[in-house]
């Protein structure tokens, strides 16, 4: 169809269509998608009337309703040559441009666009004939370089552009098939001379060709790169083939110097690197499809990336790792006072110091793990936790041998591949619960790991070479030190840490413990918080250890339940306090006993201690007619059977001077039981409180309901030196006994007990069983005399008060 602008009559309103992403040339067929509403409106008018609408662009591509401000004023009167609706309810139309036109005004905004336009002709051609004929020429010049370099364009323009004279008309042309930016378009169809208009696309397709131009050079340096590489891939393939052909093939050249240049820049011990450059040339002289090439390949690589000179920088301000101390951990000042003294020798002497070989020995829960990392962050060292707990191969420790496959390094050397430094601090994790079958002995092996002597050439199966290990700061923690074999025992400095007392976990609960679960349950403290009352209540009455891991959980457990309650609606604080704790958790899971309330003959408090702390341990005796003997109850050890046998034969040997009648060990019988059997029970340090019920009922004397005892006692009546003094003492006290008979042995264990608890307690120092009688006996509720020895003056025991 041809169209002329004398014969198509274009009317001086028309409706509008905005279109995006384009501009419509005259002359120019071209589909377009209509999906906006008031546009297909637009289209619904013009195929009502003559097919005519005006097209003009919008200056912002994203705008989806678009204003007056936002279209250009410039733009096509086209008709529509065919509608299609599509499923999607858009409407598909192709149009073909008529001429140009400019809107002059709106008529109409809704539900279309309608404007009032103007047709613009062409500028009359003026100038030199020659001058337009060179711009033509030129024009089409670079459009066929351009189609030469790969644009994409229509192969019939170049056929199209032979039949077109008018510069105008070619300037449209070409600028509508090259795909230009809404911007660079519209500005070709603004331009209303000839002249100029064709100028401008000359302009344009000039860039255009010199951006084509660059990426093609720019393909082509590359493939050039491409086919250089290719070229060296293909001769050094050759060269493979020839060396192998002649039998001296080296496939790993490159490799083979890559390493050797490792191994010379890792500061390997002379010893060391001879070692790992034979084996390098081992490999470089083997085929590389031989089995053994990538087991040498791996065992060098193990040389390559351990540490042998790399070595973290100590951080020796005593001040600052002090504080780092104090911080993580509460009181534990032995094993605080331990690492600064090894920071202050370490700052006083730089060279030749090996580090420590320690041991924190404890009960569960205490934070002797969690120490070594504070101690790690103290000094500024790495840090790494080696679980030795169930581990019962040896080879776990020392590696294994290279002749097995899949052999690899043991625990140890991989750690130190892990920390990349040759001084972190390494933590021995249950060392006490190694164990041993068919495939050798672990703490064997560790022998030579923590001997200070032996260390610095510790040799690794797998490595086969020395490395020095003196450097690493070893810490080792166990609960049960008598696991330990007694050579790897003597080995490492032992630094016993006890169990919390209720103060300390009060005092930890109030500055870790409490902050920490807030935060991990997602309360506030504008939620919930815990009174000093009901933090006792809670270690009372719901947890039974010398640690804090419990007391974790119980006070997690009430965040819990105060997060419940606040995604309930229930914002209100919570007051954790001595009286809604039991609300909260439940029924106290634990009850103590009851402090005696009068001096009672046989019934004598003693003194035990466990892994979870100190405890309270009453021995009830009773006898009744029989033919003698000894009845033991309460599921007792061998070792405090013996010590009740002991004290019945010191009874029976001192009968006379205790006024004990000889007749009472042939015609009576005496039980002795300690109540909670369903716990065992064991140990020496109840002798004298074994002694004490058994002659108090042998003599019908009451026992002092105030005071507690623990000491271990001989057939000759002396009275032996016992542990867990801090644990018993501290136990008495919760109990409400401040008098303690104490062997004279353990006066020094005073020191392990805080001053504020000794503040308010007594003890009694004793060396013999008769010191012990002249305290423990309550004379005011004597019923019957004690006997010649008692009521002799007998030597008096030895006391100590906080002073």
């Amino acid at each position: 169809m041809k169209f002329d602008d004398k014969v198509i009559s274009v009317p001086e309103n028309l409706p509008l269509l905005p279109i995006r992403d384009v501009v419509i040339f005259p002359y120019m067929i071209f589909p377009l998608y209509v999906g906006r509403e008031n546009s297909i409106r637009a289209v619904e008018e013009a195929l009502a009337k003559n097919r005519l609408i005006f097209l003009a662009s919008q200056k912002e591509i994203s705008e989806e309703n678009p204003s007056e401000s936002s279209i250009y004023k410039v733009g096509t009167v086209a008709m529509i040559l065919r509608m299609r609706k599509l499923p999607d309810g858009r409407v598909k139309i192709f149009i073909q441009g008529v001429s140009k036109g400019e809107i002059k005004s709106y008529v109409k905004t809704d539900p279309y666009f309608e404007v009032r336009c103007d047709k613009i002709p062409d500028v009359p051609i003026q100038g030199s004939p020659i001058e337009f004929e060179a711009m033509i020429r030129t024009a089409k010049e670079h459009l066929e370089k351009i189609i030469a370099l790969g644009r994409m364009l229509s192969p019939d323009i170049l056929l199209v552009l032979d039949d077109v004279t008018d510069p105008g008309r070619m300037a449209d042309l070409i600028a509508s098939n090259l795909n230009l930016k809404v911007g660079d378009a519209q500005r070709v169809l603004e331009t209303h001379d000839q002249k100029k208009r064709l100028q401008l696309v000359n302009d344009i397709l000039a860039n255009e060709l010199e951006v084509l131009q660059m990426q093609a050079k720019i393909r082509s340096q590359a493939k050039d790169e491409m086919s250089k590489s290719q070229r060296e891939y293909f001769l050094r393939e050759q060269m493979r083939a020839i060396k192998n052909e002649l039998g001296d093939g080296d496939t790993k050249s490159e490799e083979v110097d890559e390493l050797r240049e490792k191994i010379k820049a890792k500061g390997m011990p002379e010893s060391v690197q001879i070692e790992a450059l034979k084996q390098l040339g081992r490999l470089e002289r083997m085929h590389p499809d031989a089995s053994e090439a990538s087991m040498l390949r791996t065992y060098l690589d193990w040389l390559i990336d351990l540490p042998w000179s790399q070595s973290s920088t100590d951080i020796l301000d005593i001040d600052r790792a002090r504080k780092i101390l104090d911080e993580d951990h509460y009181d534990l000042h032995k094993v605080k006072d331990r690492i600064l003294e090894f920071l202050a020798v370490r700052k006083l002497k730089e060279k030749d110091l090996r580090g420590p070989i320690l041991c924190f020995a404890g009960p569960p829960g205490v934070g002797k793990t969690s120490l070594g990392k504070s101690i790690a962050k103290a000094m500024g060292r790495e840090y790494f936790r080696l679980s030795l707990g169930g581990v019962k191969d040896e080879a776990e420790i020392r590696g294994h041998r290279r002749t097995y496959v899949g052999a690899m390094p043991g625990k140890i050397i991989q750690a130190l591949k892990a920390v990349k430094t040759n001084n972190p601090v390494m933590v021995l994790d249950e060392i006490d619960k190694l164990g041993s079958d068919f495939r050798g002995d672990p703490s064997a092996a560790m022998l030579e790991v923590l001997d200070p002597e032996q260390n610095s050439t510790f040799r690794d199966n797998y490595l086969n070479v020395d490395f020095d290990l003196s450097n690493v700061l070893f810490i080792a923690t166990a609960n049960v030190i008598e696991n330990i074999p007694g050579a790897l025992r003597d080995r490492m400095e032992l630094i016993h840490i006890s169990g919390y007392t209720e103060n300390d976990k009060l005092v930890i609960a109030r500055n870790h413990i409490i902050e920490k679960q807030i935060k991990q349950n997602g309360v506030t403290p504008e939620h919930v918080d815990f009174t000093d009352e009901g933090v006792r209540n809670i270690i009372a009455g719901y947890t039974r250890e010398a640690g804090v891991r419990n007391l974790e959980r119980e006070i997690g457990s009430i965040c819990r339940k105060i997060a419940k309650r606040v995604v309930s609606g229930d914002t209100s604080k919570v007051l954790v306090n001595g009286e809604n704790v039991h609300d909260l958790l439940g029924a106290p899971r634990f009850l103590r006993d009851e402090r005696l309330t009068e001096s009672q003959v046989g019934i004598v408090t003693g003194l035990a201690w466990t892994q979870v702390g100190g405890e309270i341990l009453y021995v009830e005796a009773l006898k009744m007619k029989g033919k003698g003997g000894l009845v033991l109850t309460g599921q007792l050890g061998d070792v405090m059977k013996e010590s009740a046998k002991a004290a019945l034969s010191y009874a029976h040997a001192h009968a006379e001077e205790l006024g004990i009648d000889e007749s009472v060990f042939e015609n009576t019988e005496i039980h002795v039981h300690l109540p909670a059997g369903a716990t065992p029970k064991d140990g020496p340090s109840a002798g004298i409180t074994l002694a004490t019920a058994i002659i108090s009922l042998l003599t019908d004397t009451p026992v002092r309901m105030d005071l507690a005892m623990t000491g271990e006692v001989t057939l000759a009546g002396r009275v032996l030196p016992i542990g867990g003094v801090r644990e018993k003492a501290l136990a008495a006290l919760n109990h409400g006994v401040t008098t303690v008979i104490l062997p004279l042995a353990n006066q020094k264990d005073l020191a392990d007990i805080p001053d504020q608890f000794k503040e308010k307690m007594k003890f009694i120092f004793v060396e013999n069983v008769d010191e012990v009688l002249a305290v423990a006996f309550d004379r005011k509720a004597d019923r019957k005399a004690v006997g010649a020895k008692l009521n002799k003056k007998p030597k008096i025991p030895r006391a100590a008060s906080a002073a």
